[in-house]
């Protein structure tokens, strides 16, 4: 085996075909930023929380905070009941477009930034 073969936490740059360290953002020979395998986005880097999931309670109960609670977020959770209520319902349309910007296919995140399963 030669030097350039990559170790169990290395990969080829998609650029230079450089070898550089799996969770590298940029190569450091070329500078350009590195586009990770798709394998290796679903082994763990996608949240288990479903988009449909938190759309679809983000436009039923998002007035609620429901799919803030969801996905983590339980301090904006918090705030949105406290609009509504304050609003007098009117602060619910915060959560229902929410809940459309997420089915809609929106990058959107866990409270750990990880991204939504599709």
């Amino acid at each position: 085996m030669g030097s350039n073969q990559p170790a169990a936490d290395e990969m080829y740059c998609s650029s230079c075909g450089a070898v550089i360290k799996k969770l590298a953002e940029i190569c450091v020979h070329c500078g350009v930023r590195v586009i990770p395998a798709q394998s290796e986005l679903v082994n763990g880097e996608f949240s288990p929380k479903s988009r449909i999931t938190a759309g679809i309670l983000g436009i039923l109960l998002g007035g609620l905070g429901v799919h803030r609670f969801y996905l983590g977020n339980v301090g904006l959770g918090i705030v949105q009941i406290v609009v509504t209520l304050l609003s007098c319902g009117i602060g619910g349309l915060w959560g229902l477009i929410e809940g459309i910007i997420i089915i809609a296919g929106a990058d959107w995140r866990d409270a750990a930034g990880k991204p939504l399963r599709k």
